[in-house]
């Protein structure tokens, strides 16, 4: 019985030889297993190194440089405005030079109230000369009005019928 038990015995440490062959070859796996999450994590630091260097570092936001705003330009208005009554059906116009006016055809006056008509434009860059007509037909008495670019010219045009 002798043989049969060191045959065991050397049957058991060739087989314990092979399982320490086999855990050794398994070893061997799983030491690469931690090495690839060790260059995962390697490159994940990497990655977010980068990242933080891309990025600039968290300041405080700037305050915007204050924008010195130029004065708002007023729109002048210039305004010429007529009292007079020209008869029930009749309409007031006014002819001329500078402000949109032409000497050829005139603007119709806004009729404010029974004796008073309005014409006020925003296109004056100088002085603007102008007479009224009735209809666009008769022309009021005396010299042309003249009323600088900005300021308000109030008249009593005569007319002869």
């Amino acid at each position: 019985m002798a043989k049969k038990t060191t045959t065991k015995k050397a049957a058991k440490k060739v087989a314990a030889k092979k399982a320490v062959k086999k855990v050794a070859a398994k070893k061997a796996p799983t030491k690469k297993v931690p090495a690839k999450k060790a260059a995962k994590k390697v490159a994940k630091k990497v990655a977010v190194k980068k990242a933080k260097a891309a990025a600039p570092a968290v300041v405080a936001p700037a305050k915007e440089p204050e924008v010195k705003k130029a004065p708002a330009k007023t729109v002048e208005k210039t305004s010429i405005i007529a009292r007079v009554d020209v008869g029930f059906g009749n309409s007031l116009y006014v002819r001329g030079e500078g402000a949109g006016l032409s000497w050829d055809k005139g603007v119709q006056l806004d009729n404010v109230s029974p004796y008073e008509w309005s014409f006020v434009s925003t296109q004056a860059k100088g002085d603007v000369t102008f007479k009224f007509l009735i209809n666009d037909e008769i022309w009021a008495e005396g010299e042309n009005g003249t009323v600088a670019a900005g300021d308000t010219s109030i008249s009593s045009p005569v007319f002869t019928w």
